[in-house]
């Protein structure tokens, strides 16, 4: 009888084969039943004879004539069954049918779920690893095998793994946890569960544990998939073996099944076969601390966070897609090819793996780990060094109380040393993440670089992204400290955000308490200062190849991805700036674009972030920007261009005294977005002695062309679609992979003048790789055979002067009958008819068959959304140069997060498919 459940769960059922159901095909369903046996120990218990059913592929892959080059065995959890794997053998099957690689899959129900038999017994999780190996050895399955486990799945299949070391070549697993800390508990709804209370209520009585399971898909099941999945629990006498499931969750030390768990976990910190881990941060049981404890225990696992997906992750994200192109790349033929061992990201060794808050880098990034981009590396705070004993400015501080505050490079350079110094002997260690919520200025610089000089990995995410975007970022980064101000920190408290917690304003030791702050910035600095005075020296320098930072993108074409990059590869962005734009030392750089006021040190400028709120660049004033100018009297000045926007609109309020300070700019730099040459000509007015440039560049390679205003007037006259974004800075590699009829890169890229495509880049400062983002880094190598290279996502094309041609971004491509239509060039023609401000393309309908749909912000501006009216419709559609399904007008276009210069396209297209398909007319 199982502990805590019902009498009626100890019902008794014999195996059966499933009813037709959508997306599983007969023809994989089996029934095997595994003879009694005493699992060969002397003495040992006999165990009964079991019926098992099953999905196999086997079958299937003999009528096609293939030989599989391994088997794929999938192990499901709770409560859930075979079902789950669909897709996977659906997937592997194709793959098979079109030439690949055949992989057998087999995917068990476990006894007591799915249509296997029924068997009233209570299954331990030491019986359930010894009961799949007893089927394993009916089926007589030999290597090479991986197994893909999913929920306590994961862990049975990973117990089996332990066991079968001979055959195994590979693992994968979704959301899973192979170890509970003894000082946390273990998941709230667990918790709940296991109520004696409510434990047989609500997983056999009532099938309330299967619902809740379903209803926290993302996106919601269709019902017939939702109801597919209860077709073997439909009555309390099928769902026991749900809730001896739950009752054999290992809560503590004590449990019968917490010395199974341990000697698993055990086993799998020793495997050294290529791993997958796929996780679903939106589950409420796997916390994302399983996963870091998995990728602690295998360091050279490939790891893939399918962002906005939860618990059902074979449901929620393409799994099967994942583990066909992870087998293609890591056992293309059934094993690794030669030199395709898993091997530790340098700079998470492995003696420190398992160290506490060390974040190994997933194995995918391992590639080229020894590749130095930058010979001779001259790291980050080597001007710092320098400039140690110099009290000219290094930064200067505008938005303070008492006025401009200077710091010098004295100061500067103590405050980092003292700062690095504390937090060593705190405990922050290198690989440890440090996340810096703390606006730009001199504490921000000073725990930059101080984190970098000791090897800890800064998480730099924008606060520009929102609250829900930066919450995503921050725990999806996993770090182990946050140091932060107070909005940031009173954030980290409300929404859960990991880490230990440092304040940088001093608070009363209420508010300590209740922001969990353990030190603040002054505490750690003046701790550092008493260690460099008794003589402590410094941890020693990071290598070139030991990951810096995490930096986020903008979230502006989906979820912020984290981007990591190497001790070399920012000492290479410092590089490439200081070459292409002259600023070093004794420049004064004013940066109204957080990057680039990180950087000001490391290239030994003395700078100064403008008076501006940083999450909304449309708040900065011309007058802020010559009140900035003149603190450094800066030569050189970066502005985003929806900044630079509102600088221009309001140069009325500019002071003679103003105008004098911006007339002393050399060079003015704005990029993160299209600047139009009207947009920088009206700066030039501002900046009359200065160069006005345009950098083309993304958050993987912050600076990749870059164009000035007379190369942007030029190309005004030019036949090409898109804009003009100028030559490749000194390094760089700019290819073109050429777009298919279905908008797809499939091209070989090419430096081919006239070829559309998607725009490859190569170069020492590009980045390492995303962070935890397996699969999406792997498509951004695609193809490309510079391992410096990466795909950028944006479209366009390369002219005869070896000038790049940006035409959109790639998911923005429309795929009509008549072939692909790239937006910017549409829109670029659109925009010169008279009574329209900005346009928008966008694409509705099916892929292949889609209509160009035209959104304009007219001048003046429309009051409310709606059809354009017949005269500007026309003039549109005359001006656009391709076929408009429809035109439509906007009060304003919706714009990306960060930038609040990006069309939204896709949300556009979305507004459009919306109203033109009899939806509400309300704005997008």
């Amino acid at each position: 009888m199982r502990s805590g459940l019902p009498r009626v769960a100890a019902s008794t059922a014999p195996a059966t084969l499933p009813p037709p159901l959508p997306g599983l095909d007969p023809a994989w369903s089996r029934l095997v039943t595994v003879p009694a046996s005493t699992d060969g120990r002397p003495g040992g218990p006999a165990r009964p004879a079991r019926t098992w059913h099953l999905l196999d592929t086997a079958g299937q892959l003999e009528a096609l004539g293939v030989t599989p080059v391994g088997t794929l065995l999938c192990v499901h959890g709770n409560p859930t069954w075979s079902y789950l794997w669909r897709s996977v053998a659906a997937r592997t099957l194709d793959a098979a049918r079109a030439g690949g690689p055949a992989w057998r899959v087999i995917a068990v129900d476990q006894l007591d779920m799915g249509f296997s038999e029924r068997t009233a017994d209570q299954h331990r999780l030491a019986d359930r690893v010894r009961d799949l190996g007893a089927l394993t050895d009916e089926l007589g399955l030999t290597g090479p095998v991986v197994t893909l486990g999913h929920d306590w799945g994961g862990v049975v299949s990973l117990g089996w793994v332990v066991d079968h070391t001979d055959l195994v070549v590979g693992v994968a697993t979704c959301n899973t946890a192979v170890h509970q800390p003894d000082d946390a508990p273990i998941p709230a709804p667990l918790r709940l569960a296991l109520r004696p209370g409510v434990l047989g209520r609500g997983t056999v009585l009532t099938p309330a544990f299967l619902e809740t399971t379903l209803a926290i898909a993302h996106p919601t099941l269709d019902r017939p998939v939702a109801d597919a999945y209860r077709a073997p629990y439909r009555g309390a006498a099928r769902r026991g073996g749900v809730g001896g499931f739950v009752a054999d969750i290992p809560v503590d030390a004590t449990h019968p099944s917490a010395a199974e768990l341990d000697r698993i976990a055990a086993g799998v910190a020793a495997l050294e076969v290529p791993a997958l881990v796929m996780w679903g941060p939106r589950d409420p049981v796997f916390l994302e601390r399983y996963l870091d404890d998995l990728v602690d225990r295998v360091p050279h696992a490939d790891v893939h966070r399918f962002e906005g997906a939860g618990h059902l992750l074979p449901d929620d994200a393409d799994v099967a897609g994942t583990v066909l192109d992870w087998l293609g790349d890591r056992l293309p033929e059934g094993h690794a090819p030669d030199g395709g061992e898993p091997s530790l990201q340098a700079g998470a060794p492995a003696d420190a793996a398992a160290s506490r808050g060390a974040r190994p880098v997933s194995g995918d990034a391992a590639r080229d780990a020894s590749l130095d981009p930058s010979p001779g590396h001259r790291p980050l705070w080597a001007a710092l060094d320098d400039l140690r004993d110099s009290d000219e400015p290094a930064l200067v501080e505008m938005a303070t109380a008492g006025g401009p505050r200077t710091v010098s490079w004295r100061l500067l350079a103590r405050r980092v040393r003292e700062v690095a110094a504390g937090l060593a002997d705190l405990g922050v260690r290198p690989g440890d993440r440090v996340s810096l919520l703390v606006t730009p200025g001199a504490d921000l610089t000073a725990v930059l670089y101080a984190c970098v000089r000791i090897g800890a990995v800064v998480v730099v995410a924008d606060a520009g992204l929102g609250l829900r975007g930066l919450t995503r970022a921050v725990r999806g980064a996993r770090p182990d400290w946050v140091i932060g101000a107070l909005p940031g920190l009173a954030a980290a408290r409300a929404l859960g955000w990991p880490g230990r917690r440092i304040a940088t304003v001093t608070l009363p030791a209420p508010a300590r308490r209740a922001l969990g702050v353990e030190h603040t910035l002054v505490e750690v600095a003046r701790r550092g200062a008493r260690r460099l005075a008794g003589g402590a020296e410094l941890p020693a320098a990071p290598s070139s190849d030991a990951p810096a930072a995490v930096l986020f993108t903008s979230g502006s074409t989906g979820p912020a991805k984290g981007v990591v990059y190497t001790h070399g590869q920012l000492a290479a962005v410092r590089d490439v700036l200081a070459a292409q734009y002259g600023v070093g030392v004794g420049t004064g750089l004013v940066a109204g674009f957080a990057p680039f006021a990180l950087l000001g040190p490391a290239l030994g400028a003395r700078s100064v972030a403008p008076d501006m709120d940083v999450t909304a660049p449309r708040t900065l004033t011309a007058r802020a920007v010559a009140a900035a100018v003149a603190a450094v009297d800066a030569t050189v000045v970066f502005l985003s261009p929806a900044a630079l926007a509102n600088v221009v609109a309001t140069a009325s309020a500019l002071t003679t005294t103003d105008r004098e300070s911006l007339a002393r700019v050399r060079l003015f730099l704005s990029a993160g977005a299209p600047v139009s040459a009207a947009l920088l000509a009206s700066a030039t007015d501002l900046m009359p002695n200065a160069a006005a440039h345009t950098p083309y560049g993304m958050t993987e390679g912050l600076l990749m062309t870059d164009v000035d205003l007379d190369g942007v007037r030029s190309a005004a006259s030019a036949p090409d679609d898109g804009i003009c974004v100028g030559r490749p800075a000194a390094g760089v590699r700019v290819r073109i992979a050429p777009l298919d009829d279905d908008g797809a890169p499939t091209g070989a890229p090419t430096d081919q003048a006239g070829t559309t495509g998607e725009v490859v880049v190569a170069a020492p400062h590009v980045r390492d790789r995303y962070d935890r983002l397996w699969r999406t880094d792997r498509v951004s190598r695609l193809g490309v055979d510079d391992p410096r290279g990466h795909r950028t996502g944006d479209v366009g094309h390369l002219d005869a002067d070896g000038r790049l041609w940006i035409e959109g971004r790639l998911q923005h491509v429309v795929t009509t009958p008549d072939g692909v239509v790239t937006p910017v060039g549409p829109e670029q023609r659109i925009e010169r008819v008279d009574g329209v401000g900005r346009a928008g393309i966008a694409g509705i309908g099916p892929a292949g068959t889609q209509q160009v749909v035209a959104v304009v912000e007219t001048v003046p501006a429309a009051r409310r959304p709606g059809l354009a009216s017949a005269d500007l419709a026309t003039a549109v559609r005359s001006a656009a140069g391709v076929p408009l399904a429809a035109v439509l007008v906007v009060p304003v276009l919706p714009t990306d997060i960060r930038h609040n210069s990006k069309v939204d396209r896709a949300r556009l297209s979305r507004w459009a498919s919306t109203v033109l398909g009899g939806g509400r007319m309300v704005r997008p």
